[in-house]
């Protein structure tokens, strides 16, 4: 007898609601949660090859400990105690030499991080990190300098848009359903997508403009588009006067930005930059700069994300149907707030974190994610205080932390490696103990509150058994806090305590939410009271477009413009991003998805391959000052002749992944480590490579 279980995919970090159908405990089928709007049944072919991992027989699928060198593939089979204790003896004996200080747990967020959080906090050490500093960093920092909320507080109105831009937002490959739905339907309706990007995606091709800007100049974009704006006054003068802080010293500083400037720098004509200015006049406050989601592309990444914002701001596009729209979440439709394990009482630590975010190396940055990119450097140099273990759950710093070598080199230091994981990445086959996670249809976790315009719950509810020897990561982390006496802080055994303790305070039943999988807490949109009633969280009480934040901490509100300086002969600047068929480095050895996009290639400009001798599907070898790769060239005319372009999160080396070990390059091999220390990010886009055909 076949039945539906209403659950949350995870095949990538989105978590769109799913149904999946059960027949003698086997998943016969997956597709959309047919009951949440703009879902609908929709799936990407991401969510749909959940199958294969569920049937992968190359996933982990017990415990083990290694018994050769580091990177050996030597390993015995142990049971689960057995793993735990080696785990908990290793991490007390260091706890009682050099503090709960020198434990690092670094993790992709995902619905238990609450619990992992108070995992860490439990047995006093202040270094829980997550992804997100690699991947949007500068992107909250913006946010928070000019509205003190951060960005994951906030969302774009795509449904009732009327033009939309984005830069490099690579929203139809960056997959994103209910977004796209959303937008492809008010598209139809006759809105607008200005694209911007150095390189020709499936969102420019589906653009109304595209411009192939200079890699790296954006913010000059930016400042000539603000220049206009305000010259011409086109910006919407009434919200600016009530809730915009530094218009006049912003007004000042882009007068020299005249579109003739912008066009010297982008090589995008000042009449066009012109003419675009004036279109999303016409058409406020229904607009939105998309403030983007990778924001970690160069050192001066804050600057250009906070001129993103500033752009809405003028236009009057915050907090308006078709603009952008500060989520409201459960709490805003009038339930109790979903219980969090982190947020109880705990001893107070006093230790700095490890990587110096919110203090010393990045000062503003937000310390409640930390800063991965420091992880080999805090490592290496042992300050602020030696580092002694890693755990990794579901994080792949080999893969995404830039200057992989020095990474490796700094892992290899440590005393404890510890991966709590669902596949044999990188960082697994170099560790001392593997932990294997039980893959999302095989388990239930926390409860997810997803804050918008209408506020929902959704659950994750376990479809099948687990296929083998695996945990849920939340007991994983239960039982190593029991052996190390925080388990008073982790008050539950079952899947059922957790959701009993997240709802006791919103009136709310774990049966409502596991009927269809969600509750939708209200029928009506969210907004708040655009005359008086926007609760800015600065000091202000306004958008602060000269930042309290920033100046306080000694970064100006509005630096000088640095040119971006022609490359040196023969040189490249390396770009990276994704497609709609993988999840960073996670999914490219899955079985259905390896068919689709078995390898990454080299794009390159067809001028520039012609001057190297480079043909189409040659091999090449990229180079930079932290390592060297091969790959094959694709020769086009849809990237800038300054840039190269590949995919992120191939280049696998370990043997047990057989379809994909070995199969194009490694990003993160190539990449200087190099940051924007305002905003938080590493610029990943800074790196410049040479390029040669092999023969």
């Amino acid at each position: 007898m076949t039945r539906d279980v209403y659950s949350l995919c995870f095949m990538c970090t989105i978590r769109c609601p799913i149904k999946v159908t059960v027949e003698n405990d086997e998943v016969l089928w997956i597709e959309g949660n047919p009951h949440v709007p703009g879902i609908e049944g929709a799936l990407c072919a991401k969510g749909s090859a959940g199958v294969a991992l569920l049937q992968d027989h190359e996933r982990l699928r017990h415990p083990m400990i290694r018994t050769g060198p580091r990177g050996s593939g030597q390993w015995r089979r142990a049971s689960w105690d057995e793993a735990l204790d080696f785990v908990a003896d290793r991490l007390r004996g260091i706890i009682e030499h050099h503090g709960a200080r020198s434990i690092l747990w670094g993790e992709r967020t995902n619905l238990n991080t609450h619990i992992s959080k108070a995992f860490m906090k439990g047995i006093g050490s202040p270094n829980h990190f997550t992804h997100d500093a690699l991947c949007k960093g500068s992107v909250n920092t913006a946010f928070r300098s000019l509205t003190g909320y951060d960005d994951t507080q906030v969302g774009v109105d795509y449904a009732n848009t009327k033009h939309i831009v984005m830069y490099g937002r690579n929203l139809f490959e960056a997959l994103e359903i209910k977004a796209i739905n959303n937008l492809l339907g008010a598209m139809g309706k006759g809105a607008k997508l200005t694209y911007i990007d150095p390189r020709v995606t499936v969102t420019a091709s589906k653009a109304t403009r595209y411009w192939m800007i200079r890699p790296g100049t954006d913010l000059a974009l930016n400042y000539a588009l603000m220049h206009v704006i305000l010259e011409e006054g086109l910006f919407d003068a009434e919200f600016a006067r009530r809730w915009v802080l530094g218009l006049e010293e912003l007004r000042a500083f882009v007068e020299p930005f005249t579109p003739a400037r912008a066009e010297e720098e982008t090589g995008i004509p000042a009449a066009e930059i012109t003419a675009l200015a004036r279109e999303l006049a016409e058409d406020k406050p229904a607009v939105a700069f998309h403030y983007g989601y990778r924001g970690a592309h160069h050192t001066n990444e804050v600057y250009l994300r906070r001129s993103i914002i500033m752009l809405n701001a003028l236009m009057g596009s915050i907090e308006t149907p078709g603009g952008l729209f500060f989520k409201k979440g459960i709490k805003a439709a009038g339930y109790g707030e979903l219980g969090k394990y982190a947020a109880q009482d705990f001893p107070k630590i006093a230790d700095p974190r490890f990587d110096g975010s919110g203090s010393t190396r990045f000062p503003i940055a937000d310390p409640a994610h930390g800063n991965p990119q420091a992880l080999a450097q805090a490592i290496l140099s042992e300050q602020p205080y030696p580092i002694k273990a890693l755990i990794a759950n579901r994080f792949e710093p080999l893969q995404s932390i830039p200057d992989a070598s020095a990474t490796r080199g700094a892992l290899d230091k440590l005393d404890l490696l510890v991966s709590i994981d669902i596949n044999m990445n990188e960082f697994a086959w170099c560790a001392d103990v593997v932990l294997p996670e039980s893959m999302y249809l095989e388990r239930g976790d926390s409860i997810q509150a997803v804050s918008g315009l209408k506020p929902q719950l959704c659950i994750r509810q376990q479809a099948v058994t687990p296929r083998h020897d695996t945990k849920p990561g939340w007991l994983i982390v239960k039982q190593l806090a029991d052996r190390l006496g925080a388990g008073k802080y982790l008050p539950f055994e079952t899947i059922e305590d957790i959701w009993s303790y997240q709802l006791q305070g919103t009136g709310l039943t774990v049966e409502e939410l596991q009927a269809r999988g969600f509750i939708s807490l209200t029928e009506k949109p969210i907004f708040w009271d655009r005359a008086n009633g926007l609760p800015f969280k600065t000091p202000s009480g306004k958008i602060e477009f000269v930042s309290s934040l920033l100046e306080n901490a000694g970064f100006p509100s509005f630096p000088a413009y640095a040119r971006v300086e022609p490359l040196s002969e023969g040189s490249f600047r390396l770009l990276v991003g994704r497609c709609a068929v993988h999840t960073h480095g996670s999914t490219q050895n899955n079985p259905y998805l390896n068919e689709l996009v078995s390898e990454n290639e080299l794009w390159i400009n067809s001028s520039a391959a012609a001057r190297l001798g480079i043909t189409d599907g040659c091999p090449v070898e990229v180079s930079s000052s932290r390592g060297a790769a091969t790959i094959r060239a694709k020769v086009t005319e849809f990237i800038h002749p300054e840039a190269v372009f590949m995919l992120h999160g191939f280049g696998n080396t370990v043997p047990a992944q057989t379809r994909a070990c070995m199969k194009g390059a490694s990003d993160a091999l190539l990449q200087e480590n190099v940051s924007d220390f305002a905003g938080g990010s590493p610029a990943l886009d800074e790196t410049q490579v040479r390029v040669k055909r092999l023969d």
